[in-house]
């Protein structure tokens, strides 16, 4: 089909843990709410509802911090159990209208509706319609966004929430992307932004009146989807049976390894653990690289990979020499992982958090 003629949507919940929670205890509504770790643990905000948000938290912000800008903030603990019923009931809801549908999170989704019967193919009112029924049979309120591809979509989804709906036609991509900032862009994070931003680019339409070998000097290949994403144009699908393209185990320590001796004492039972999971998702032969992940306790992160087709201890043991040699200093955070795609190291896992680190 050609791109511009497809339909996708972007659904996704709003802060859907504390949803969940103040669904199931009205009494939690009107309250700052975290879902999340103890404060005096290191625990992190998986996510907050909107009141807290107004005191400056955040998903993942160290729960120590969200308490320290909200003193009365409500924290539960994730109940995981309970969301993916919700989950399941969510993409229940999305499978209704199109078998097109790429879950990024447990309440997150893009749905291409370009060849759904549903309501004469118009993606508006396919939007309305799954809104309408998640709020009436899962008890939470979505956001979408309409839009002829992937990029798009994901901004509208966000330009009114919550508990919102906007829809951008192929006629108005041009003029609605010309005056968004650059770090919207999809795959800009704050180096990148910055960077940009350094050379004179703030806009899409700033970014715009630079030439294709222009951005290719300064951003390598990433800046051909500079190129194309200034300009509104995103050719990815929707990828229904998108394979897992990591699997990964980390933990947060209630008191930091002060030095390569205590980060090795840590590293067999996160093998196990890994090990576990790697069986759970049936990822044995799919290995192709290892790597080590490390937050230092000035929250700096690196993380050490190699090639490697199996779970290999002495492995990972030499890619957390070289990972803490960058740092040496206190360990708060230290994770180990395969990737079973060679060539992504930046591979997307569904997990606690949504959106990149």
């Amino acid at each position: 089909m050609n791109a511009a003629l497809r339909k996708i949507i972007h659904c996704d919940c709003d802060c859907f843990y504390a949803a969940v929670e103040m669904r199931d205890d009205p009494s939690l509504r009107g309250v700052p709410l975290a879902v999340g770790g103890r404060p005096d643990q290191r625990g992190v905000v998986a996510t907050c509802n909107y009141e807290a948000r107004k005191f400056g938290v955040r998903s993942a912000m160290p729960m120590a911090q969200a308490v320290k800008r909200c003193p009365d903030l409500v924290i539960l603990p994730p109940s995981m159990e309970k969301y993916r019923a919700a989950s399941r009931q969510i993409m229940a809801i999305y499978r209704d209208y199109t078998d097109q549908v790429e879950p990024l999170s447990l309440d997150e989704a893009y749905l291409d509706v370009s060849r759904s019967p549903a309501h004469q193919g118009s993606g508006t009112l396919i939007a309305q319609d799954i809104r309408a029924r998640i709020a009436k049979d899962v008890g939470i309120t979505a956001s979408a966004g309409v839009a002829p591809n992937k990029f798009l979509a994901k901004i509208a989804s966000d330009w009114n929430k919550p508990d919102g709906l906007f829809v951008i036609r192929p006629h108005e991509v041009d003029a609605f992307v010309a005056p968004l900032p650059v770090d919207k862009l999809f795959g800009v994070g704050k180096v990148t932004a910055a960077k940009l931003k350094r050379l004179g680019a703030h806009t899409c339409a700033d970014l715009r009146t630079w030439e294709l070998p222009q951005l290719q000097h300064h951003f390598g290949k990433f800046g051909a989807r500079l190129y194309e994403l200034c300009r509104g144009i995103d050719q990815r699908e929707v990828c229904p049976d998108q394979e897992r393209k990591s699997v990964s185990v980390e933990e947060t320590y209630v008191r930091d390894l002060p030095d390569i001796a205590a980060c090795r004492r840590e590293l067999a039972p996160l093998h196990a653990l890994l090990a576990a999971r790697v069986k759970r998702a049936g990822a044995e032969r799919d290995i192709r690289k290892l790597f080590v992940k490390i937050r230092f306790d000035n929250f700096q992160r690196t993380t050490a990979e190699c090639t490697g087709l199996a779970l290999d201890a002495a492995v990972f043991g030499r890619l957390l020499e070289t990972a803490f040699a960058r740092g040496q200093r206190p360990v708060r955070l230290l994770g180990i992982g395969v990737r079973t795609e060679e060539g992504d190291s930046a591979a997307r896992q569904l997990g606690l958090f949504a959106g990149d680190e």
